[in-house]
């Protein structure tokens, strides 16, 4: 028994277990979850109702096909949510103890900053892992189709963790640098909103500008996919299609060789590799000014 209490301390600080036990004692929590559930089960269902053969008058059946569409724009639509679930509940962690005011009461504990800002960030997201474990049953209709392999499902959940650490990162980040709760959740939106549309369609207007530029030219690749490899949708989606990737960085041509050249890095690969770093920035921002910084007197 105390070997368990022992481990148990180790790895649940006082700070995490306080988070853990008010958010689920919450009426919110379950609701949420609720409400999360319907609509993910909403969308899976009417799209099988509205591709299933017997609505069009035809044939009634489902084929792998269809059941391949219906997961990927499940796994887009489960995206779009965690974007829009992750900033609300990380944007106010620090910010709502100092309106509260019982953040300086919470820095004058044993806990280290580094202790506050990550048991803050991990008790917000494991609400968010717990949804999205939560719609596996929903994803098991894609197996009974067929289509989809194990493998893609678990890589696309590995994609939601990451991106949930992403904007997570960044709503404790503003956060803490931000003193009231409210500008900080329009300031975390804003950047989600920023990194799932604006990369978009900054990609698409520079995409067109490249058309008329290389019109005739012979050049390969045009380094405008790599804002597209910025953006979570795009880097999803390049998970499943290859060709995704290959078209974000060709120029516009009809050089069959150019087409089939493999491109300089999947979108993927970039999206985790750029938001790594920025998310682990982040935090370590985070942590720095959490504690108040005394102002140097002048001589």
């Amino acid at each position: 028994m105390m070997d368990r209490m022992s481990w148990r301390s180790k790895l649940i600080n006082p700070v995490l277990d306080k988070e853990f036990r008010l958010r689920m004692r919450t009426f919110r929590s379950p609701l949420a979850l609720m409400f999360y559930l319907l609509t993910i089960g909403l969308i899976a269902l009417g799209f099988i109702y509205l591709n299933i053969g017997g609505f069009r008058g035809g044939p009634v059946g489902f084929n792998p096909n269809q059941s391949r569409e219906m997961f990927y724009v499940l796994s887009v639509a489960q995206l779009v949510l965690i974007a829009f679930m992750t900033p609300g509940l990380t944007a106010g962690v620090v910010s709502g103890e100092r309106e509260k005011q019982t953040l300086s009461i919470l820095l004058t504990t044993q806990q280290s900053s580094a202790t506050i800002i990550l048991s803050k960030l991990v008790s917000s997201l494991s609400f968010m892992l717990l949804v999205i474990l939560a719609t596996l049953p929903v994803y098991s209709i894609v197996f009974l189709f067929g289509g989809i392999s194990p493998k893609q499902l678990v890589l696309v959940f590995l994609f939601y963790v990451f991106t949930m650490f992403v904007l997570g990162a960044f709503g404790v980040m503003f956060s803490t640098l931000v003193k009231r709760t409210m500008v900080s959740v329009i300031v975390t939106y804003g950047f989600t909103m920023f990194i799932f549309g604006a990369t978009g369609l900054l990609f698409l207007f520079l995409q067109g500008l490249m058309r008329q530029i290389y019109q005739s030219s012979t050049a390969t690749y045009s380094w405008i996919g790599y804002v597209l490899g910025l953006n979570p949708v795009a880097a999803l989606l390049s998970l499943f299609e290859p060709d995704i990737s290959r078209e974000a960085f060709r120029t516009w041509n009809n050089n069959s060789s150019v087409m089939n050249q493999a491109p300089p890095i999947e979108l993927w690969q970039e999206f985790v590799a750029v938001y790594a770093v920025l998310a682990v920035a982040a935090v370590l921002i985070s942590i720095r000014y959490i504690r108040p910084v005394l102002k140097k007197r002048r001589k």
